[in-house]
C-alpha cells in the first residue's frame, strides 16, 4: 500500500539517528521486525516517488500496522509547515532544499534507544550502528531473517569481556571467549550497558518516561549511568519523541556557533539552551537538519 506522506526513505534511515541501526535492505526495500501491540510483524518499506510503499507480515490489522509505521517514522509530522519554518530564518533556509524529505527515525523499542544513545558517544555512526546490531544478531530473538532488541532483563545477564566470561563460563581458553558485550565493540561503554540494564530492570520502568514533562524525563534519565546531557536528549527525543530536546555536542556547537554567534566559543551548556529557547518545539528537528546539512555540505570539514 502507499503511504502518501512525503520522506527520503534512505536519508532517514541512514541520518545516525540513535534510535537504532538501519533497517536491512535489500534492492531498495528496507525490513525489519516490529513489535505491534505484544506481536511481532515484519515490515517492507521502499521508496515510491515521494511516498512509501509499505507491507507486512503478522497478526495484527491493517489500522494497527500503519498506525505503528507512522510513528516509527513521523509521518504524521508536517514537514511542509517545518519548510516554511525555515524559510523564514536565514540560517537556516538552505536546509530544507539540502535535507528535503528526512524525518525522525523514531524507536520502536525505547531500551534499544538507550542501549544505541549510550553506544553512540565518541563514535563514529558506522561502529555503533554495526555493534548494536551485533547485539542484536548474538542476544536477541529470531524472526524471519530479522532479530530483535534483548530485553533489559537478558542484557543484563550477558558477560561484559573476556575475563569474565572466562571466570565465569568455564571455557578453559579466553581466545575462545566471544559471548561478550566487548566482543560487540561497544569498547568502555559495556560496564554503562549493563548499569543501564539493571536499573531498568530492576527501579526504573521506561514506559513512564513518556507520561512525564520534558525537564522531569531529562533530569530521570540523567540517572542513568553513561548518560550525560546530550546523550539523553538523544534518548528524549530518537525514544520518546521530545521534539523539545536539543541534543548538542561539540559538533553542534561548532555550527550554532558559526550560523550564530561568528564563530565565538560558548558552552555546549549554552548552545542547548539556545537551541531550545530560540527553535522551541522544532528543536529536534532543527538539530536533526542542522547536522545532517553539515555533514553532508561540506560544512563539517570547514569547521573542523
Amino acid at each position: 500500500m502507499i503511504i502518501k506522506k512525503p520522506i527520503d526513505l534512505e536519508m532517514t534511515q541512514l541520518s545516525g539517528q540513535t534510535s537504532q541501526p538501519p533497517w536491512a535492505e535489500i534492492n531498495g526495500t528496507f525490513s525489519n521486525v516490529v513489535n505491534v501491540n505484544g506481536n511481532q510483524v515484519i515490515f517492507n518499506v521502499k521508496q515510491s516517488g515521494e511516498f512509501l510503499d509499505f507491507d507486512f507480515d503478522g497478526d495484527v490489522s491493517q489500522r494497527q500496522a500503519v498506525s505503528k509505521l507512522s510513528y516509527i517514522f513521523d509521518l504524521d509530522f508536517d514537514l511542509d509547515k517545518f519548510y516554511k519554518y525555515l524559510e523564514n530564518h536565514a540560517e537556516l533556509v538552505e536546509m530544507s532544499k539540502f535535507c528535503n524529505g528526512l524525518r525522525l527515525f523514531l524507536a520502536p523499542d525505547p531500551f534499544e534507544c538507550v542501549i544505541s544513545s549510550i553506544c553512540s558517544a565518541n563514535n563514529s555512526i558506522k561502529r555503533w550502528t554495526k555493534s548494536i546490531s551485533d547485539i542484536k544478531h548474538n542476544w536477541g530473538n529470531q524472526y524471519g531473517d530479522y532479530y530483535t532488541f534483548p530485553k533489559s532483563c537478558d542484557l543484563l545477564n550477558i558477560y561484559l569481556d573476556e575475563e569474565e566470561e572466562f571466570d565465569l563460563s568455564g571455557i578453559s581458553d579466553i581466545e575462545r571467549c566471544t559471548n561478550n558485550l566487548k566482543n560487540c565493540g561497544v569498547g568502555y561503554r559495556a560496564p554503562y550497558m549493563r548499569k543501564a540494564s539493571e536499573l531498568f530492570t530492576d527501579e526504573m520502568d521506561l514506559q513512564d518516561i513518556s507520561k512525564m514533562s520534558y525537564d522531569e524525563a531529562f533530569e530521570t534519565i540523567l540517572k542513568v549511568p553513561g548518560v550525560g546531557p546530550k546523550v539523553a536528549d538523544c534518548i528524549l527525543l530518537y525514544g520518546f519523541n521530545f521534539k523539545e530536546a536539543f541534543p548538542s555536542d561539540v559538533w553542534i556547537k561548532r555550527i550554532v556557533s558559526y550560523l550564530y554567534f561568528d564563530g565565538k566559543d560558548i558552552s555546549v551548556s549554552k548552545v542547548r539552551e539556545f537551541g531550545m529557547e530560540e527553535f522551541g518545539d522544532y528543536a529536534g528537528y532543527v538539530q536533526l537538519y542542522m547536522f545532517h546539512y553539515a555533514r553532508k555540505s561540506g560544512l563539517m570539514a570547514k569547521l573542523k
